[in-house]
């Protein structure tokens, strides 16, 4: 069994996110691979909440080294799927060969992860209908559109998909992950 987890994001993606994932993966003994569109220095962002403004405000974040283009990137090789929220899914979901890998992970029943915008590629992929999921607050439109139930919790699981609605989600969040992770590192006997 393979114990790669690919990581999905680009520029403008959450800083936060993406390098808390990373290291949590290490630590626990996955291999996070990140994938962007093209294997080169990303660009992340920061995002939070800032007293009076209606939405999230977005500062400079630690970048990110691409390993590999998300076109050169197959299912097969990895044991799941964690796409990192924050202003990169709202471009990547108009690119047809990340929506073609989002469903190749779907259609092979693999562990997908995703954390608040991130949830973006899974309703742009139509791979949300009849299941039920949390996100960033404002994604929650695209969600029931998409055919998928949306609900106002940390995180939720359903099967083998895995939402979180922001970094604050964190700790519910990661619970989940690697509760999933470790079901299938036992069925393959791992």
């Amino acid at each position: 069994m393979s114990r790669k987890i690919l990581l999905l994001t680009g520029d403008g993606g959450d800083s936060y996110e993406a390098l808390y994932a990373y290291q949590r993966f290490l630590e626990a003994r996955w291999e996070p691979i990140v994938a962007g569109p093209s294997r080169r220095r990303l660009h992340l962002l920061l995002h939070d909440r800032e007293p009076g403004w209606s939405t999230y405000v977005e500062r400079q974040g630690l970048g990110l080294d691409a390993d590999v283009a998300i076109t050169a990137v197959a299912a097969k090789e990895f044991a799941a799927l964690f796409i990192v929220g924050g202003r990169a899914p709202e471009y990547l979901r108009n690119d047809p060969s990340v929506l073609s890998l989002v469903r190749e992970f779907a259609r092979q029943d693999k562990c997908i992860c995703a954390v608040g915008h991130g949830v973006q590629l899974l309703t742009a992929a139509g791979v949300v209908k009849g299941k039920t999921l949390t996100a960033h607050e404002h994604v929650q439109i695209e969600v029931e559109t998409g055919g998928g139930s949306y609900v106002y919790k940390p995180a939720v699981r359903d099967g083998k998909l895995i939402t979180g609605q922001t970094w604050r989600s964190h700790p519910e969040f990661y619970r989940e992950v690697f509760a999933c992770l470790g079901e299938i590192a036992r069925a393959a006997g791992s």
